[in-house]
């Protein structure tokens, strides 16, 4: 089978779980007989791993007027495609990264929302989507997450093959209810024009089927995986945690450090177990546009000797992050899935989730509270830091949970969903 997919962004250059996911997905799927995938990418950097698959830069397409769609960009360039209007859509589709500034201090940060030009690069990676759909030889499309929608409708459009979408998260999930209601009409409009619908979770399925009025039957739940350490990253882990004073837990958040995230209930929380002990220190590792704020709510509740704010981390970092760490803690509001609780109990880190995340539906080995209990969040806290009889319980089994959590499992899955929608056109 051969397959055609749409991606925004690709190890080893990533924003979060998105890519994390792209990679697992097209790996797991990989491992699958027959398989062939053509992975499409705004801007490749030339380090992702091609071993498993093609990839195409949609930077680096020649876009030329005969390949192009009329009715898809006459209202952008009118009769004809000049050379000077061609080469400055070719530059433009860089939007992988757009999303990140660099501050005076060389610090990655997250703008908060969306920048002002990625409508924009939509649109051109969709224009150049539809050049690639004529040129290549695929049985199927796949397109991951809203941003590459317009470009697997395009591409269905062109070639009439079945589509099929990746829900990865939706608006309602990183807007904490205040939809933008440009980004809703791309995403109802990609899950209009699919085939079939492939959600993170039961939760997110719920939500596509609830706020995007779609069709139950061609929605199902995928939940997503971690894939075995590799050596490095493994030698990492097993290096052994830096000694420190007095036997001093720390407790990690690691993420976006935006409303999604659920920032301000790990600092209240954290609040709260400093006021039954100070062995403790907190780590919150990340960027957004909540970060000062946090930095401020810290001060505030008289613990910033306790709380660390390292920035953005990235490859490696992420590991060497877990191996100091004692516990870690997603206090998400509204997580479609969320892969980095599973990464963590790989690496043998108790983990407390909150129950309004995807991965809550498939983790059994780690401590589930509301986002908003600050109380009972902190209370599991101090229990893992104080009771060695539960960390070492959470610990073991938490990592023998997730290593049966494969990708390759998932490939499974989705080469079964395939051949459904195949048998269904009639393929």
């Amino acid at each position: 089978m051969k397959v055609l997919m749409f991606g925004w962004e690709f190890p080893p250059h990533i924003l979060g779980g998105l890519g994390t996911a792209s990679y697992g997905i097209t790996a797991g799927l990989a491992k699958q007989p027959n398989m062939e995938i053509t992975f499409c990418i705004p801007r490749p950097w030339g380090d992702e791993d091609k071993s498993f698959m093609n990839i195409i830069g949609m930077n680096q397409t020649p876009v030329v007027w005969k390949d192009v769609s009329r009715e898809h960009v006459e209202s952008r360039i009118g009769d004809k495609m000049s050379p000077e209007l061609y080469y400055a859509l070719r530059d433009h589709i860089y939007a992988d990264f757009s999303y990140r500034m660099t501050d005076d201090l060389g610090c990655i940060e997250f703008s908060g929302r969306y920048p002002d030009n990625l409508y924009e690069e939509i649109n051109n990676y969709s224009i150049v989507a539809g050049v690639i759909a004529r040129q290549q030889q695929y049985d199927l499309i796949h397109a991951h997450d809203w941003l590459t929608y317009p470009a697997g409708i395009h591409a269905k459009n062109v070639s009439g093959k079945p589509l099929v979408i990746h829900v990865h998260a939706t608006d309602f999930d990183r807007s904490r209810g205040q939809v933008n209601p440009t980004v809703y009409s791309i995403e109802k409009d990609g899950m209009d024009h699919a085939d079939l619908i492939m959600c993170v979770s039961e939760l997110t399925r719920q939500t596509v089927i609830n706020h995007y009025h779609q069709d139950p039957a061609k929605c199902i739940a995928m939940h997503n995986a971690v894939y075995p350490l590799a050596p490095e990253i493994q030698e990492i882990v097993d290096k052994g945690r830096t000694p420190k004073d007095n036997n001093e837990k720390t407790v990690t958040f690691l993420g976006r450090i935006t409303m999604q995230k659920g920032p301000e209930y790990f600092v209240e929380a954290a609040a709260l177990v400093l006021e039954r002990t100070h062995n403790i220190r907190f780590c919150m590792a990340g960027s957004g546009d909540k970060m000062q704020e946090m930095i401020d709510l810290a001060a505030a509740r008289g613990i910033a000797d306790r709380f660390h704010f390292p920035g953005f981390m990235k490859g490696k970092q992420v590991y060497e992050t877990f191996r100091e760490s004692d516990v870690y803690v997603m206090p998400s509001v509204s997580e479609p899935f969320g892969i980095s609780p599973l990464e963590a109990m790989q690496c043998g880190v108790p983990s407390i989730i909150s129950k309004q995340s995807g991965c809550a539906e498939i983790l059994d080995k780690c401590i589930k509270t509301d986002y908003w209990d600050i109380q009972s969040m902190a209370d599991a806290i101090y229990s893992i830091c104080t009771n060695e009889g539960l960390y070492n319980y959470l610990r073991d089994e938490g990592k023998t949970e997730v290593d049966q959590i494969t990708w390759e499992k998932v490939g499974e899955r989705i080469l079964a969903c395939y051949n459904s929608v195949l048998e269904r056109y009639g393929r």
